[in-house]
Order: structure tokens, then sequence, then C-alpha cells
């Protein structure tokens, strides 16, 4: 905020001839209106035009002298409190422009007066003058500029009165006004109310209380009651009790000779419920379907103190002037004030009120705060807010003050719209030549800002001006946030950003020309910093890359590295940056320093220096060191994620230390899982559903030290589903794998060891699969560990046929891993009936091991008995798992499961055995 001395935002000035001498006025859209004194009871009505220019469009009498009166901008009536007789009248004038045809005629009718459709067609012709009577004397009046409803406030309540469409018939739309809620509330008597949009402002002499209308439904866990609910318990705001004691009377009378003034008190947002106002709502519309039920909700309670001086209290301390002031949003531009032709939403609204030498204006909307106080060198009058000025009638001059509404709505909307944290230009600064500069500066900004918001801005002749203005005004804001000593030294990124400079331009503005050297200060580093970092499509010149290694150099060499790596410095003498390296190696060495040497001495094609700097660490902190620098690897260009030539030297050259840097970049979460296989597939120059082995070896990688379940899932089943096609595809890798099985299942722990029966499966294979010896086994080792998800993988082993062994094994392993173990004999038994005992020894326990003489033995009998002694594997496997049976149970039950028509030769060793073991035990 700041004021503007013997400066005003005015074109021009005119006297307005009144007929008669003026008490009241207001202003409506394109009219002002002039009431009189009591003399006349006349209202004159006055066009304003283009430059100023004011002509009479005329004038209509009044029951009595007015003693308030608003517009309202929605309906475009006129509402006033007249008085006459010491009786005070609400009343509402419509359809007023038709004097301005000469017509005369006025029709004077009650609030919700049905009119008979005969009647009605006169007032197309005439002024209609709307009578709302009140039980109680109307106070003070507000409308709301939104929707064109009516704020009455009386003594201990407000009345709301909807503004009403009646259409008579299809050439005739008529005014009217329901009356449909009472807020009572005790011990009020307001001296102002403002209304906008469900929202109420109301002062008193000292107390400004802003109150929310919301419906009930909407929010029903907030405490506030509902309309023709409860009201909230009387309690006093600074804690007291009533006390009805005998010494009461006493106390009082001794206290009539002092003035009690409470303490200040301001209560925002959720806290302003503890004023402990009671408000009550009573419901007077007529109940409908469509009738709303309304609560309360309070936003802001401040009560002030009287001033003091040596000689007691300034009785004229009063509040005055209290405004909301709504700011709107109409498609892609911002408006404030004035109706458009699209359905306005409102983006943001500010409450202003002043005291006689200070105002205060807040924003209530997502969040409830003051944005900017405003003292004033003179007592004040009356004030006016409007999105621009505050403009404040003193008692001798009319003072001017900038406002930031339209810069705090338009944050509201985007909080980084020109600025990364809410400044407040009003503080006391610390550097007053530097912060006062920047304090003009941010000023005039925020007025070219608010022009823009303007709702004609889109129509104006000036907007090219206007947006140049404002792209200047962004420039010389980053200038001074870049050259100065400041605290907000991080604001010159937005504005530069906002003022449409390149970097190229802004270093021309800012770093002067030769070698000499130059102070750099932090608001210049930081814009530098962030720019080199972020997605740019601008490629400095060698020249201005090189500025860029001396400004680093300088101010912040530990950056170095990380400039060098920016996609914007292509350009850059890659000798001249390896000498600034060293200067900085010598004084802080890093592995990213060191591995941007190499990636600089890839560039010159010095394979010497590139060997020398990448033997200076081991491997392993190699692939950490990459995690302070992505961009070593990778590099945006037009937002696609590109390979760099350091990535394709270590594909070519160290693939194991290109897979260990990225599952580190993955683990510190500087790359994701799908910008990895991008990235892999990039590198290998692969088509989108082509896999490349690097790709795999990623995968395997990672899986070694992936501690998260949902990724973890995720790489077991890619793994998978690549072990297949490739099987199924006769497909081999086209480079060799980094790892062996036999590694993979040393070093991790979900692909674990293959089970004995399945090795005796594959056994019985053709030689055709030890072509994909590699992929069958991790498949198998995969499917053998506790980690994956069977079920979830069973889509993907569909493509293995099941008439070969890897299909026959990889289906045993599956119904295995789902408890499916009767199904996974079935499959064994007429293929591998040998493997079958060594999965029975090795799966059949615990609960399943009934499954021993009640599915194997049986079926071990009867295919033996079909095939005779022409299946040695079959005789081999019954004896086996006789001599198991034989040892489980009791020997009734094992003479049972015996054939009736056995060989009695062969069955006796194993019947004598089971004797025997009973007789030992």
């Amino acid at each position: 905020m700041v004021q503007l001395y013997n400066l005003h935002p005015f074109g021009s000035q005119r006297v307005v001839p009144c007929k008669q001498e003026p008490a009241h006025f207001c202003c409506g859209q394109d009219v002002l209106f002039v009431a009189s004194t009591a003399a006349s009871c006349r209202v004159e009505v006055f066009a304003v035009r283009d430059q100023g220019r004011c002509e009479p469009l005329g004038s209509f009498a009044t029951l009595g002298p007015v003693l308030r009166m608003a517009h309202s901008s929605a309906g475009d009536y006129l509402v006033t409190i007249e008085e006459k007789s010491k009786a005070t009248f609400l009343r509402a004038y419509t359809n007023w422009r038709c004097m301005s045809a000469g017509s005369s005629r006025v029709c004077v009718r009650m609030v919700g007066h049905k009119m008979e459709e005969s009647y009605s067609e006169t007032l197309k012709e005439q002024m209609s003058v709307v009578e709302m009577p009140l039980s109680d004397p109307p106070l003070c009046i507000s409308c709301c500029p939104v929707n064109g409803d009516l704020l009455v406030g009386c003594k201990n309540k407000l009345v709301i009165f909807c503004l009403k469409y009646l259409v008579i018939n299809q050439n005739l739309t008529v005014l009217d006004f329901e009356r449909s809620l009472i807020l009572h509330i005790d011990n009020l008597i307001p001296a102002e109310v403002a209304f906008c949009a469900r929202h109420i402002a109301i002062t008193t002499e000292l107390d400004v209380l802003i109150l929310k209308l919301e419906l009930a439904q909407q929010s029903a866990d907030r405490t506030e009651q509902c309309a023709q609910g409860v009201s909230v318990p009387e309690k006093t705001v600074d804690g007291g009790v009533k006390d009805e004691s005998p010494s009461t009377h006493t106390l009082q009378l001794e206290l009539d000779e002092f003035i009690i003034c409470q303490k200040p008190v301001e209560l925002l947002g959720e806290e302003s419920k503890l004023c402990e106002i009671p408000i009550t709502l009573e419901s007077t519309e007529l109940p409908t379907e469509d009738t709303k039920c309304f609560q309360v909700r309070y936003l802001l309670f401040r009560r002030f103190t009287p001033d003091q001086s040596p000689f007691g209290f300034c009785e004229e301390t009063k509040l005055h002037s209290v405004q909301l002031l709504p700011v709107y949003q109409t498609g892609s531009s911002l408006t404030a004030y004035e109706e458009t032709e699209n359905k306005r939403e409102l983006l943001s609204l500010f409450c202003f009120f002043s005291l006689p030498h200070v105002g205060y204006l807040y924003s209530i909307g997502k969040v409830v705060e003051v944005i900017s106080t405003y003292q004033y060198s003179e007592k004040s009058e009356q004030a006016v807010l409007t999105p621009q000025f505050l403009h404040v009638i003193t008692s001798e001059n009319l003072q001017c003050f900038t406002v930031r509404c339209s810069a705090a709505a338009a944050r509201d909307e985007d909080p980084y719209i020109d600025t990364t944290v809410k400044v407040d230009y009003s503080r006391t600064y610390e550097n007053v030549k530097t912060e006062s500069c920047i304090h003009l500066l941010s000023e005039a900004h925020l007025l070219i800002r608010a022009a823009i918001m303007d709702p004609h801005f889109l129509k104006s002749d000036e907007k090219e001006e206007l947006l140049r203005a404002f792209r200047e005004s962004c420039a010389f804001l980053g200038d001074c946030y870049s050259r100065f000593d400041t605290k907000d030294y991080h604001l010159a990124l937005p504005y530069y950003r906002m003022s449409g400079l390149s970097m190229t331009e802004v270093l021309k503005r800012l770093v002067s020309e030769g070698d000499e050297i130059q102070t750099y200060e932090k608001g210049l580093i930081f814009y530098l910093t962030h720019s080199l970092n972020e997605d740019l499509n601008e490629e400095l010149s060698k020249e201005s890359g090189n500025k860029i290694l001396q400004i680093f150099y300088l101010a912040d060499p530990v950056q170095l590295p990380h400039i060098l790596c920016s996609p914007c410095m292509r350009n850059v003498c890659p000798l001249t940056a390896v000498k600034y390296l060293q200067k900085v190696e010598k004084m802080m060495p890093s592995v990213v320093l060191t591995l941007t040497k190499a990636f600089l001495a890839l560039k010159m094609g010095d394979l010497i220096m590139y060997e020398h700097e990448m033997d200076s660490y081991k491997e392993t902190m190699l692939a950490c060191g990459f995690t302070g620098q992505p961009q070593l690897l990778r590099q945006r260009k037009g937002g696609v994620v590109m390979p760099t030539e350091f990535a394709v030297h270590l594909k070519e050259m160290q693939p194991g230390l290109l897979v260990a840097a990225t599952v580190a970049l993955h683990e510190n979460r500087k790359i994701e899982l799908e910008e990895a296989d991008t990235f892999f597939k990039m590198l290998c120059s692969n088509s989108e559903n082509t896999i490349p082995q690097l790709l795999v070896d990623f995968w395997e990688a990672l899986l070694v030290v992936c501690s998260q379940e949902e990724i973890l899932q995720e790489l077991l089943l890619r793994l998978t589903s690549q072990y297949v096609w490739r099987i199924s595809k006769k497909q081999l890798p086209e480079t060799k794998p980094l790892k062996t099985t036999e590694d993979l299942i040393n070093s991790c722990n979900h692909f674990g060891l293959i089970f004995p029966w399945v090795t005796s499966i594959m056994s019985t294979g053709c030689s055709s699969d030890k072509d994909y010896h590699e992929d069958i086994s991790r498949l198998q080792s995969l499917l053998c560990s506790q980690s994956i998800n069977v079920a979830s993988v069973l889509p993907v082993l569909e493509p293995l046929p099941e008439a070969d062994t890897v299909g026959l094994a990889v289906g045993v392993l599956c119904n295995t891993r789902l408890g499916r173990c009767e199904e996974a004999l079935e499959q064994l038994l007429p293929r591998c009936p040998g493997a079958a005992v060594l999965y029975a020894q090795h799966e059949l326990r615990g609960d399943k091991q009934a499954l021993w003489w009640n599915k194997l033995l049986p079926e071990l009998c009867k295919r033996t008995r079909l095939m005779g002694n022409d299946c040695p594997v079959l005789i081999s496997a019954l004896k086996e798992t006789l001599s198991v049976v034989a040892m489980e149970l009791e020997l009734r039950d094992f003479v049972s499961l015996l054939p009736e028509d056995g060989t009695a030769a062969f069955f006796l060793p194993h019947v004598l055995h089971c004797s025997q073991r009973k007789l030992l035990t």
C-alpha cells in the first residue's frame, strides 16, 4: 500500500447542476442519484456520460426526506429509508428509467402484492414503488451486487429480502421482493451493514462482525445453528459472568462516574465464534420443496477502544464506511465490480472498514486475514474502496491509496502467479534505499495488474500497452531483486518469468561486458540456478554459457557441476568448463564433480582423461554419485527425456555401472519406474513394445533392493512376463545378461532355490530347451520363491504350452503355490511318475501328508496294473511310495490299501516292514 500524494486517477471533474440542495447521493452503474433536503423531498437522477459529462434524466418525489439510499446493479433498483411524521419507511423504486422517456406515471404497491394481468400491462411505462413494512424502524441498508437481495438493519435484528423476477407474460417481467430470513442478534444496534454473496458485515460504533450464511446440509459438522434453531448461549467476550448478588446495585452506583471500556479484540476464522454473540435465524419465506435451511458461520470479529488523550476519551472514535468488495472470475479473465454477460463466479471477497485515522482491509475468501492497513494523515469522514484504489474523504482533502485486492485475488486463483510467498509491502524496511525502490515498483505493478483485471480490459484499446507495461514492471522488479541484497531475493525468478525475458536478455541487463570482476547477489544466482535446472528450451550461446560459468565460480562454486549438466549449457566450451572444475576440485572435491569432468572429457573425445576420472572412485561410489546429478545420464529436450552421451558410453563400456546408477536414482526417488523403462528403451533404440535386455537387468537389480510391496509385485510381474515371452517365442536376449540365475538366487531373496522335483521334470525334456536355460531357470526360480503372487501372474503364463516339460513344471508349480497339490499330482503321474515321488517327498507334508495313501498310492497301483512290467519307472515309484506309507500307517490301515489282486511277493516285504516297525515301537 502506498499513498499517492496530489495525484488522483480521475480524468475530469464536473459540477452536477442540482435543482435542490443535496443531502444524500449514491451511484449506480452509469447514473447518479441525488436526494435533496427535507424541503423538497425529491430524488434527481443524472446520466454519467463519456468524459465525465452529467446529463439530467429526471426526478421523482419521495414520501419524505431520504435518510439512507442504495442502488442495486442486479435488478437496477433504488432502495431508500425515508422519514415522514416521525416514522421511517423502507421503499424500493423500480423501472425508474422510464422517466427519461417523459413518463410521469407511478405505481405504488406493497411487497408481495399480487398484480392482475390487466392492471400490470401499464407497468411497462411507469415507475413502480414497492413499500416493505417492518415491525421495527430500518436503520441501514445494503444490496447484494451478485443477486440483488436486500439486507436491512434494525435494532437487534437483520432482515433479508430476496429479489424476485415475476413473469407476468412473455413481454413483461416485474421486480418484487420476499422477506425470506431474519437474523435476531441480541443487544446490537447496527450503524452500517454490507451484504454480498451471503456474506454479511455489521458495524456498530466500535465493533465489526462478519458472518456467512451457509446451507445447512453443506456444513453439517459446524456447531452454528440452522434457521429456526436454538440461539447460542449468551456470554461476554472477556469471559465475565452475570452477578445477581445484592451488591450489584451498589457497585453500579459507584461505577456511574466512570467510563467502562472493554479491551480490544480481534478474532479471525473459526476463532471468531468465540465472540459469543448469540444469533438466531428465523425463516419467513413460504415453505416449498426448494426452501433452503441456513446456518451462520462466523468469519471475523473485531472490537476497538476509543482513542485516549490526556484530556479523556475521544467521543468521535467511530467506525464508518464498511464495504464488501467482490472479485469475480469470468472465463479466463478476472472481473471486479461490474456485471458481465456470462455467469460470474466469485473468486475472492474483501471487507473494508475505517476508523477516523486508520482503515483496515481484510480478505474473507479462502482465508480470513488482514492484507492492508491505511494510516490517514487527517481525520476521515468517508471512504470508498474500488478494485484499484481506496479513496478517503478527510476533513481537508481527498486522499488516495493503492489497494492489493486484484493481486490478492489473482494469487487466490494461482498462488505462484507473481510470487512464491504472501509479501507485506507496507512493512518497515531494514534497507531503506533498496527496499523503498522495490516498494514503489511493487505498487506500480499492482496498479497495472488491477487495470488488467478490469472487466473491460479485453475490449480496451490500451490492451497491448498495458501488457507491455506489465512485462516491463515485472522486468524492473526482477532487476531489483537480482541486484539488491534483500531477503526476498527469490522473487527475482517469478518476476523475470512473467516479464517474458530470456536468460540471455537478463544477463545483458545485469552483467557488465568484459572480464572485470563483478559482485553477484543471491537473487541473480537463485534465478539462474532454477532457470538452468528446469525444463527450458533455451540454448545459451558459447559466450553466455562461459559468462555463467564465471558467475557461479565467483558466487557459488559448489553449483558448477550441476550448472554444466543443464541442457541450456550445451554450447559451453568443455575445456573452459574443465579448467573451472579443476579449480573448484582443489577446494571442494566430490564424486559429482569427478563425474562431470568425465562427462566433459567424453565431449572432448579425451578417453585417457575419462578413464583417469572414472578410476578415481570405486564403482559403488560412482553409482551413488549419479544421484547427486541425474542430468549426467538423462536430460529433457522438448519435454522428452533423452539419454546423454555419458549414458550411451556406459551402455557400451560399463553396463553394470549404468544399471547400478539407475537403481540408485530410483531408490532416491530421482526417477520413476516408467521413466526408467522409457530411458532404457531409448538408450537401446528399442521400440515401445520391445524390452531390451539392459532393462531386464535393471528390473532384476532393482528387485534386489526394492522394499515397496507395490513396486515389488510390479517387478515380479514384468520379469515373469518377459521370461515367458522369450521362452514361448524362442527369443534369445540381444546382449548377455549381467547376472546368471545362480547369481540372482545368491543375492536376492525373491529368487528361490529350484525344487529337486522341478529339476527332475526338466531332465525328461528335449535338448532345445537348453538354449533358453537361463530364462527357464529364472522363471522357475521366481515361482519357487514365496514373494510372487501366483494368482496375479497366471494370465501371463498362459502362452507356455502344457505339452512340453517347461509348461508342465510351471503348471505344477502354480498348482502347488495355490494349495492344489492333488491337481499337481494328476499332472505329474501320467507324464513324470518318477518326479511325482520327489514331489510328494518335498510337498506332501503336514495337512497334505494324507495324499500319499489317499491319492498317490492308489493311482500308482492302478497305473502299474495297466502297464505291467513294461514301465520300470512306475514300479520304482510304487516301491518308494509303499515304503513311505508303511512307515506312517498302522498295519491294519496299510493292508486295507493294498489291491486284492496284487502279487503277494511284491507287497509282502512292505507289509513285514510295517509290522516290524510296530513291534519295534
